[in-house]
């Protein structure tokens, strides 16, 4: 009875055992499959926080980008915009040595007209060259006096003045040509008087003579002047 009793109670016991073993293994199961799903977790997590650090980097890079392409546009802008001055500040500046060389030139032209050596024109100026002064008003009239049209005066005026300035007392030091004709030599004008070096009138009268004979007209003096670079 005792033997009985015995393999019962081993058999009892082992059948315990084996239940104890089959919850522990469950258990241990349950244990690793929550370890796995932690360790997933885990995994997920750190793809997460890397792709997100990714993303920051990127999203500096780009602004370090556009922030270096504004500073590049901003420096050619502020690059064009100094070069823009400067070429107007050295378009006024030679603007203002023209105005000022064009100033003492008149000045010079005017000066010389009104020195105390000249002979004044005694003569009328005709109200067509009203608009003119010194020694242009007295060209222009004696070119009317000498037969020639008033459509003729641009022509003169533009002959005198790149010959002379209508200066009469200008003077080439390497050709000897004086006055306001640039006669060569200057004592050929004498022809219409002995004051030729210092009468505007004289010198004038002459160089209208010479252009008639020579090109027929002031335009025709001017547009050999003009082909030539002498008349």
């Amino acid at each position: 009875m005792n033997r009985l009793w015995s393999r019962v109670g081993v058999r009892v016991a082992s059948v315990g055992l084996l239940v104890l073993g089959v919850i522990g293994g469950v258990y241990l199961g349950q244990d690793r499959a929550t370890q796995q799903r932690s360790a997933e977790a885990q995994l997920v997590v750190q793809a997460d926080a890397d792709e997100l650090q990714l993303l920051k980097e990127r999203h500096a890079e780009h602004a370090a980008a556009r922030a270096w392409q504004r500073q590049a546009e901003d420096d050619a802008a502020a690059k064009a915009a100094t070069e823009a001055k400067a070429a107007a500040d050295k378009a006024r500046s030679l603007e203002k040595k023209a105005i000022a060389k064009a100033e003492e030139k008149k000045a010079a032209e005017e000066k010389s007209s009104d020195s105390g050596d000249t002979v004044p024109y005694p003569g009328d100026i005709p109200a067509s060259c009203d608009e003119f002064n010194g020694n242009r008003a007295i060209g222009c009239a004696l070119m009317l006096e000498a037969g020639f049209k008033i459509d003729q005066w641009p022509c003169l005026d533009k002959l005198f003045k790149r010959e002379s300035g209508w200066n009469h007392h200008a003077e080439n030091k390497s050709s000897g040509a004086y006055g306001i004709p640039q006669a060569l030599p200057g004592s050929k004008m004498k022809s219409e008087g002995a004051d030729w070096e210092d009468n505007p009138a004289t010198q004038i009268k002459w160089g209208l003579g010479y252009i008639e004979g020579r090109y027929k007209t002031p335009c025709g003096a001017w547009n050999h002047s003009e082909n030539v670079g002498w008349y």
